[in-house]
């Protein structure tokens, strides 16, 4: 019994002291099959230039691809010249008027002493170095045959002729003599850019004197002729830039605060101004007025003068039942005036933009509206209640006119129609208000010496616009490195300092005219220039958003690229610390 016991145990306890080994052979074989083979020197060689191709693919060939692509061109701009214009350092517009002396009654000595002696006269009385006027003799006996055209009367004496007019001759002087009258005295012609100065023979400066009374006169006359026009060039200098900072002594801090109203409330020059004249009535009557005949009659001369300066397009339109704007007050009866009467804090409001149709034409350049409103009846007469007056304007905008009816019977009655003689004076302020609105001067009395004074007005502001406007873009060009800067707009920019170098030159030299057409010019191409529309377009594309385009494209590719050369990167790391 014991020994079959220990059979038993010792049976029992073997597979014991198997558990306590290595797994089987079996086992083992399996396991080992498992395993990757070891990996030769040929295939991690292999791996590792298929890498390097993906790396080297993506370096040498698609990133300069993507770069090219990709790539804003940006063409060369002048950026100094583009900022010397804009600081003055190219150009200093001067302003030399030519004015006509003509004497054809004195000897040619005397004439040409007088002329002397006045142009000493006004070169002390300037102020302002960059506007001076030049005096040359038109005509006078034995002058230049390349100047004057001189002729022979029927017993041999030289005669000269008058001159045909320059038409860079600012102004000319007509020495009138007479016998008696109070001399020395002026006369500016309204129509003509001419001033007749009256004077008596005994007058006349000896060859002998450095100055004279009638000299000194003459010079004190151009000097009133052209102060508004100095004034205006002077404060239009001093205000565009600190490079042409150049002021008048005389001008008082009121006169110059009146120049600024006069500039914020015109429009700023364009070559082509929209006039739009609207009759207006709250009832049914007038529907009809003659408009065609008095814009004909009263303002087609005025706008014809206008013509070297701008042109005009004209529409006119008439609305029955037009009423005032709500958010306006209702006129009020004074029994003072016996009118009803408007605030001056609701001329601003009175314009109705939601119903009258004065929305701007669609063509070339802003609109300028003239309303005519005829109240009703039973609101009549209309008038502002400040000053009484029936007109007012709205700067940058246009003018308003109210024309009240006519009193028959003891009662206002409004006639079915406006003849032309009922649309008189309402032309005459309209044409007035568009004086304003276009930035003409008020003085002087000659209407073509105002109108020769906008144009040297407006040539220099048109160059002083298309400098800065250079100068803007030449900062652009700096600030925003990311934006495409095409051909056109450096060829915009050449155009626009060619045009200003010959407006400039034709400044210096007198042509205002042809300085006014190169200054246009120019800041046209300017504005083409700042505005071009695929340059524009990339100002706001921010850098988020290229961010968002491209890494969905270049994720996925990317990650497997940049594993796997960590990975043998951290390959080599090993292999190099083995060696060690």
């Amino acid at each position: 019994m014991s020994s079959v016991r220990d059979a038993n145990a010792s049976s029992n306890t073997k597979p014991a002291a198997n558990d306590s080994h290595s797994p089987p052979p079996i086992i083992k074989a399996a396991i080992a099959k498992k395993q990757p083979p070891p990996e030769t020197s040929e295939s991690v060689w292999t791996r590792r230039w298929v890498i390097f191709s993906f790396w080297a693919v993506a370096i040498f060939l698609g990133l300069p691809v993507w770069w090219k692509a990709t790539a804003i061109y940006r063409a060369e701009l002048p950026l100094q010249t583009m900022t010397d214009w804009a600081d003055g350092k190219i150009c200093k517009p001067v302003f030399p008027l030519r004015i006509a002396v003509e004497a054809p009654a004195l000897p040619l000595q005397d004439a040409q002493h007088l002329v002397r002696t006045t142009q000493h006269a006004l070169d002390d009385l300037n102020e302002f170095s960059a506007h001076h006027l030049r005096l040359m003799l038109a005509a006078a006996p034995f002058a230049n045959a390349s100047q004057e055209t001189v002729g022979t009367t029927n017993d041999n004496t030289i005669e000269p002729f008058r001159v045909p007019r320059d038409k860079d001759i600012a102004l000319s002087i007509r020495m009138l003599p007479v016998e008696s009258g109070s001399t020395p005295r002026s006369e500016l012609q309204q129509y003509s850019p001419a001033l007749d100065v009256y004077y008596t023979p005994n007058q006349i400066p000896p060859p002998s004197s450095t100055s004279s009374p009638l000299a000194t006169f003459i010079a004190n006359e151009l000097h009133k002729v052209f102060a508004e026009e100095q004034a205006t060039l002077a404060h239009l200098l001093s205000t565009t830039s600190t490079a042409h900072v150049s002021k008048i002594k005389s001008l008082s801090p009121e006169f110059s605060a009146e120049l600024e109203r006069q500039s914020t409330r015109a429009f700023k020059y364009a070559p082509t101004y929209h006039l739009t004249f609207s009759l207006f009535s709250p009832t049914s009557v007038p529907s009809d007025w003659e408009i065609e005949s008095a814009l004909q009659q009263y303002l087609t001369p005025l706008l014809e003068s206008f013509s070297s300066i701008s042109n005009f397009t004209v529409d006119t339109q008439v609305q029955l039942y037009a009423t005032f704007s709500p958010s306006m007050r209702q006129p009020e009866f004074d029994a003072e005036l016996n009118a009803w009467t408007l605030r001056k804090e609701d001329l601003s409001g009175f314009i109705n933009a939601a119903e009258w149709p004065l929305s701007p034409s669609i063509g070339i350049g802003p609109t300028i509206n003239f309303v005519l409103y005829v109240p009703d009846p039973s609101q009549s007469p209309l008038l502002v209640k400040e000053n009484g007056g029936n007109s007012w304007l709205v700067p940058q905008w246009g003018g308003v006119r109210i024309l009240n009816p006519t009193v028959s019977g003891g009662a206002p009655s409004t006639p079915a129609k406006l003849d032309k003689e009922a649309l008189a004076s309402a032309m005459h302020t309209f044409s007035d208000q568009l004086f304003s609105l276009l930035g003409v001067p008020q003085t002087p009395a000659s209407l073509p010496l105002r109108l020769t004074t906008l144009t040297r007005v407006r040539a220099a502001s048109l160059v002083f616009s298309a400098s800065s406007t250079l100068s803007a873009l030449a900062r652009l060009y700096k600030a925003l490195p990311s934006i495409p800067i095409p051909d056109t707009v450096a060829k915009s920019v050449d155009l626009t300092t060619a045009h200003l170098q010959l407006a400039c030159n034709d400044l210096r030299e007198g042509r205002f005219q042809g300085a006014l057409e190169n200054a246009r010019v120019a800041e046209a191409e300017a504005e083409k220039a700042f505005f071009e529309r695929s340059m524009v377009g990339q100002v706001y594309f921010p850098d988020e958003h290229k961010v968002a385009v491209y890494l969905p494209l270049l994720g996925p590719v990317a990650v497997p690229l940049v594993m796997a050369a960590l990975k043998e990167l951290k390959s080599f790391l090993v292999w190099i610390k083995r060696r060690e």
